[in-house]
């Protein structure tokens, strides 16, 4: 089977490609090149096909998935169906409690968007992370691939670039958990990276399954004060070359950055360093641009992930108001998968000037035309279960701006 990549490389218009052009309002030709070039990627998964990258609408990511010391299976999938309701582009299974294999087998059966994987959680969580071996991860990934995951996360730090943090002075050190992980592996075994070392092995069952790899970002800094040092740059540059080795493999991939936690005033810069080095597709988790928001991170992360996007982000990992905290409720992704469709919004009226649907809402609001805002709401339930039948809202009554006006 060919991939996505293959065709475009070849000029060959897929039905998923067609598809989203159609969706994103763009023709079939220019995105053909995008992905071509490696700028976009089609991830699919059946009949559904998202489109991620330049000239495309930023998409948003749903995490869930169990804990070791919280496993409820019916709760995770209250939280899938809640993030295909409410417009999540993607949902990542972070499972590492019960049985992850059927958990994920029900979240295939409970949705239809592209799911993505961390190979790494489930064998950590079903070896152990001191026995595990490389064969274990291998398997995993091939297990993944079989059961029909769309995309995979891979945390490729180096022993050079774990060295590195031994001169710096960070805060929180490393907060990617995968990458803790992989780095604890490596450490405990003195080995290298078994996805680096087994790279060429894992881009071949990629591509059988025409399955989009996303390169982590395990160097993130988990405090605005931790700012961009050795090893997030060095982490960047390999993440760079390992997306370039991966395109001319014929494997779509996205590269992660800029994520975790980064002071306001730096986000824009940090895209703009990402998108020099590489034109692969810019996965951003966050950023939270101040630390104080715990309970509230869903808000800081739309602040964060607006400027992310604005400056050139192509995709967001959402984050809930439990982040920091523990594993979020049904009602928490719900609320954190708003905040960053919200933010999508807001940095493709940056990137593109996006701003049909705000106009075309905006027309009905000045009818006091509530039913009919509901059709460009980014939460059109919530607009109903607030909004009044007809006329002016509770707020000014027979004071209302627009009603005064419209007697003159």
């Amino acid at each position: 089977m060919k991939t996505q990549l293959e065709f475009a490389k070849q000029g060959d218009v897929t039905p998923h490609l067609k598809v989203v052009a159609q969706t994103e309002g763009i023709t079939s030709a220019s995105l053909l090149r995008h992905v071509a070039r490696g700028e976009a990627v089609i991830m699919c998964r059946n009949d559904t096909a998202v489109g991620i990258g330049r000239g495309l609408r930023t998409k948003v990511n749903v995490n869930i998935g169990t804990s070791p010391f919280r496993i409820d299976p019916e709760e995770e999938m209250k939280k899938a169906i809640l993030a295909e309701k409410y417009g999540a582009d993607t949902i990542t299974d972070l499972s590492m409690g019960g049985d992850i294999s059927s958990i994920r087998k029900r979240i295939f059966e409970m949705t239809t968007v592209p799911v993505t994987t961390v190979p790494i959680y489930q064998t950590a969580a079903e070896n152990g992370i001191d026995t595990m071996t490389a064969e274990d991860i291998i398997a995993t990934i091939t297990q993944q691939a079989e059961e029909g995951i769309s995309s995979v996360v891979l945390h490729c730090v180096t022993k050079r670039i774990v060295d590195t943090l031994k001169s710096e002075v960070r805060v929180m050190g490393v907060v990617s958990k995968g990458g803790a992980i992989t780095i604890r592996y490596m450490l405990r075994n003195q080995v290298e990276n078994p996805f680096i070392k087994h790279f060429s092995e894992i881009l071949r069952i990629l591509k059988e399954y025409d399955i989009v790899l996303s390169l982590g970002n395990s160097m993130r800094s988990g405090c605005i004060h931790d700012i961009m040092d050795t090893a997030q740059r060095e982490e960047l540059m390999l993440n760079a070359q390992l997306a370039k080795q991966a395109h001319e493999q014929d494997v779509q991939v996205i590269v992660e950055g800029v994520g975790g936690h980064v002071r306001a005033d730096r986000i824009a810069s940090y895209v703009r360093q990402y998108k020099s080095h590489s034109h692969a597709p810019l996965f951003v988790a966050g950023p939270l641009p101040i630390d104080i928001a715990v309970g509230h991170d869903h808000i800081a992360g739309c602040v964060g992930a607006s400027i992310a996007s604005g400056a050139g982000a192509d995709y967001l990992c959402y984050i809930t108001p439990a982040e920091h905290i523990g594993l979020p409720s049904p009602e928490q992704v719900k609320e954190g998968l708003i905040a960053f469709k919200i933010a999508a919004h807001i940095g493709d009226t940056m990137k593109y000037n996006l701003v049909k649907p705000d106009k075309d809402l905006s027309v009905k609001r000045s009818l006091l035309d509530w039913r009919g805002q509901v059709e460009y709401a980014i939460d059109g339930e919530a607009l109903l279960n607030s909004a009044p039948n007809d006329g002016p809202c509770t707020m000014c009554g027979d004071f209302c701006a627009l009603k005064l006006m419209k007697e003159l």
